[in-house]
């Protein structure tokens, strides 16, 4: 596994004479903290100097410790998007979502491994070497942020950002036992960040605790409405029937068990939810809009910002051979299964079908949320994960199972939150998600402190 790089401060000159050194104490017991879970690999880059820069000010985030996903800018520091082609691209300026942050008081650790390029759920990563699960190295960390999320499990650093298409925060954050927000999208600024979808990107926020979430929700949205706990007993929770809640693996069944009959305990209210009208073919809705764009966007942040390579010089250096079939089937010139305009369109008009089923199913229930495992199965085996799983007894492709659950949502643009469902039986840890209305982030957020309290 390849070393994480070093880099000198963004700076030229160093850190300005008699500049505020509080969170220096705090960083360098995080710097030491990442050179000691280095095996991990976490880091792409360890920016070993971020002490000695100047804070943005003080701030709600004041002194917190940040890792940033590989895809989103940081000034002066590699933005590899975990693939060889781009190892050598330094963007000059933060992405504004990393501008916000710093002006708030966080402080920046380095560049966070990830699955390349996005295009994954296990953070295998065949150019710097695999993300490795703090409960259990032999097991993956999740993707695509898998990076960010080991990094908080393992105690390096507080928080941190990733991006999430279909499940790229909250996965990881299943799988890890700490906690991911994937906002309502167009919530946050996206600029600086390396591209997939537009439609479906969106940057997330992940932390060891809800309460971390909501003030780094409050830094990047701007949105400073305060979020308190809800009472249990005035909270609606549905809980969809068939496709979030079948096919478990039964360690997490077990502790999905678990979750419902605390929740009912303490007085949340528990509706059984057909969801059929918003699932129908989302997942290939969902896939066919994410392949459209990337061959249009990807090609255009080349274009912009690394005008010496295109996408096919992109994709000759790709080191995975899972993300090398994508393009090689889905996005080069000639691939056979280039998506149509046509089906591109198509699949927007039916993702706007979805939308309005999934409003309709929070109005015709009077929701606030719908609950449900974030993902089917604990971390799977690294030496095995990419050649697919079993689950209850029958093969299974790893990607769309760990996407099922986190899927929906992200193809129609809601909020969704997984915060930790406990330790299972295995000695693994797994993730309980709720799904909110689009818009609804804070509530989001309110309702996951009270769950938090119940089930973590």
């Amino acid at each position: 596994m390849s070393e994480p790089t070093t880099r000198q401060p963004i700076t030229e000159t160093g850190p300005t004479a008699g500049a505020d050194t509080r969170s220096e104490p705090e960083v360098t017991s995080a710097l030491e903290r990442a050179e000691e879970t280095a095996h991990l690999g976490g880091f792409i880059t360890l920016d070993r100097d971020a002490g000695a820069r100047p804070p943005g000010g003080p701030g709600p985030l004041s002194g917190m410790t940040i890792a940033v996903k590989d895809n989103i800018h940081v000034g002066g520091l590699p933005n590899t998007a975990g693939t060889p082609a781009l190892r050598d691209f330094v963007p000059a300026s933060d992405a504004p979502a990393v501008r916000r942050l710093r002006d708030a008081g966080a402080v920046i650790l380095g560049k966070a491994n990830m699955h390349e390029l996005a295009f994954g759920i296990t953070s295998n990563n065949h150019a710097f070497g695999p993300v490795r699960n703090p409960y259990d190295p032999s097991r993956f960390a999740g993707g695509s942020s898998g990076g960010v999320a080991a990094l908080i499990a393992a105690g390096v650093v507080h928080a941190g950002i990733g991006t999430d298409t279909g499940g790229s925060v909250r996965i990881p954050a299943a799988v890890t036992g700490t906690c991911a927000l994937r906002p309502t999208v167009g919530r946050y600024p996206g600029e600086g960040v390396t591209p997939l979808s537009s439609t479906r990107d969106t940057i997330g926020p992940m932390a060891r605790r809800v309460a971390d979430l909501i003030r780094l929700d409050g830094v990047l949205s701007g949105d400073d409405i305060p979020v308190a706990a809800r009472p249990p007993r005035s909270i609606r929770l549905g809980v969809p029937t068939g496709h979030f809640t079948e096919q478990l693996q039964d360690d997490v069944a077990a502790l999905w068990e678990a979750a419902l009959h605390s929740l009912s305990a303490v007085g949340v209210t528990l509706v059984p939810v057909d969801v059929t009208s918003f699932v129908e073919r989302e997942y290939e809705t969902g896939m066919a809009i994410v392949l459209y764009e990337t061959r249009v966007e990807l090609s255009a942040y080349l274009a912009q910002y690394r005008p010496e390579t295109d996408l096919a010089g992109l994709a000759a250096g790709i080191a995975g051979p899972d993300v090398q079939g994508i393009f090689e089937n889905c996005l080069l010139d000639g691939a056979p299964g280039l998506v149509a305009e046509e089906v591109y369109r198509e699949c927007l008009a039916h993702r706007q079908r979805l939308r309005a089923a999934y409003a309709e199913t929070f109005t015709a229930h009077s929701l606030d949320g719908l609950t449900f495992p974030t993902t089917p199965a604990t971390a799977l085996d690294l030496a095995t994960c990419d050649q697919g799983m079993v689950l209850c007894g029958e093969p299974a492709d790893t990607f769309s199972t760990f996407i099922r659950n986190t899927g929906p949502a992200s193809v129609i643009g809601a909020p969704g939150l997984s915060i930790p469902m406990g330790v299972a039986p295995n000695g693994l840890p797994a993730g309980l998600e709720i799904d909110g209305p689009a818009g609804a982030d804070r509530e989001l957020l309110a309702l996951g402190l009270t769950l938090e309290a119940t089930c973590g």
